[in-house]
């Protein structure tokens, strides 16, 4: 025998090798393991958990883009009358009252008219 020879595996071998492998296969069992169930389950639970971030990113552009734009506006023109309520009142004490608000109404009604 050759040293060539006896480092190449022989036909022989190579068929006992699989037969090894294939009675290795015959060992495994056919049911699924408990670990497959449970990627199954967190597959589900991924969905769920999907929707949930997509309702979330959906409820935060309703406040982002809707909401807090008008709150801002109404609350940002009550401070601004407020706040220039107290400048005027500051700046020259004299107190407005009125009396009759449909009188009122009107009269600005009519200013703006008139300066059309």
């Amino acid at each position: 025998m050759n040293i060539s020879e006896a480092s190449q595996p022989s036909l022989i071998d190579a068929l006992s090798g699989s037969i090894e492998d294939t009675e290795e296969l015959d060992e495994l069992p056919s049911e699924p393991d408990s670990d497959e169930v449970t990627v199954s389950e967190d597959e589900h639970e991924s969905g769920a958990e999907r929707e949930w971030k997509e309702s979330m990113q959906q409820l935060e552009l309703l406040l982002s883009m809707v909401l807090v734009p008008y709150l801002g506006k109404y609350f940002g023109r009550k401070f601004a009358f407020w706040g220039w309520k107290q400048y005027m009142e500051w700046k020259y004490p004299v107190e407005v009252v009125i009396s009759d608000k449909a009188l009122f109404r009107t009269a600005g009604a009519v200013e703006v008219a008139a300066a059309l």
